[in-house]
């Protein structure tokens, strides 16, 4: 088989020369409290270039609970939208390790705006101050706030879907399960982009993807220990930490997967798409010939970028002009 880069779309190629690159790709996990300041000021400063969506609004919220702190959210909802809206709980990005709800505002608010419906990004506690499953349990106790308080907020509880990428897909599946498993009413789909699933880093795709540097095997590894500490790769690890560790997939929502064929992510997110299937979910799986981790976020102008996201809005649509009584049902 061709080397990864002999591989990659050649507008993803051209893309990646132009990230800027530590000694261990992008994200330097050794030095964790800078990468954050860098992805931070990344981000705010990628927001400084984009006009604002005037017809969104943005609304910070603590969300209270008995036990513990309070889980911080960012609603952002079109000022004129006729209610009750459809629901987006959002979970970023940054490998459960890096990155805060508002890093996403700037492509969420026009997708907000598009579609007619409200996002609540859920500012989750990272890792390693926070171990899983802290981070799900943010996610469980953000979407039962807002399926609670869905009418004071103009909001319909029957339409809350679940969506995170990478790492936040991550914990969005983690999250999926968790509601499941306590007996809360079934969210309208999980949104999976290029998720985070399996700490045990045994796939072919996890060996094969080690010098592309978004991320690589390396710094999944380490991610991962600083997700689980002593925990990662034994069989203490629960599926509210990891989905992929879940052998029970029953009950779940209607899923959708999006993933890279270069993505060290990929055997897992495939594993993850034949199983669920297998166990009577229905799942929409894409997956991207030659395109690395996050391929939409390094290159959004290429061909493959806009096509995922046609592809992705066009599933949020047919999933939210679903009746509610179908929904829950």
């Amino acid at each position: 088989m061709k080397d990864p880069h002999e591989r990659m779309d050649p507008e993803l190629a051209e893309a990646l020369k132009a990230v800027p690159m530590t000694h261990t790709g992008v994200f330097d996990l050794s030095d964790l409290e800078g990468t954050r300041a860098g992805v931070r000021a990344m981000a705010e400063s990628i927001a400084a270039t984009i006009p604002d969506e005037p017809s969104v609004t943005a609304h910070e919220i603590q969300v209270p609970r008995a036990e513990g702190p309070d889980v911080p959210i960012l609603l952002l909802r079109p000022r004129n939208a006729p209610g009750p809206l459809p629901v987006i709980l959002w979970f970023h990005g940054g490998g459960q390790v890096l990155g805060f709800a508002a890093q996403d505002a700037p492509w969420l608010k026009p997708l907000c705006a598009a579609l007619g419906c409200a996002i609540v990004s859920v500012d989750y506690r990272l890792a390693p101050e926070t171990p899983a499953p802290g981070a799900a349990e943010d996610g469980y106790t953000a979407y039962r706030w807002i399926s609670d308080n869905a009418a004071d907020l103009g909001l319909d509880p029957a339409r809350i879907g679940l969506a995170g990428q990478s790492g936040g897909g991550g914990i969005a599946a983690a999250t999926a399960l968790l509601i499941r498993d306590i007996g809360a009413a079934t969210p309208l789909f999980q949104l999976l982009m290029y998720p985070m699933l399996d700490d045990r880093n045994t796939t072919d795709s996890s060996h094969e993807i080690t010098d592309i540097g978004i991320w690589d095997r390396a710094t999944n590894v380490l991610a991962w220990k600083s997700i689980l500490g002593d925990r990662v790769g034994t069989d203490g690890v629960t599926s509210y930490c990891a989905a992929s560790r879940a052998t029970d997939l029953t009950g779940l929502p209607p899923t959708f997967i999006g993933v890279g064929e270069l993505d060290l992510f990929r055997d897992e997110n495939l594993d993850y798409a034949a199983r669920l299937r297998a166990q009577g979910v229905p799942v929409e799986l894409h997956l991207y010939p030659g395109a690395y981790h996050a391929f939409d976020l390094f290159a959004p102008r290429s061909h493959l970028a806009t096509s995922f996201h046609h592809t992705l809005n066009d599933y949020l649509v047919r999933n939210f002009a679903k009746a509610p009584e179908t929904a829950t049902a």
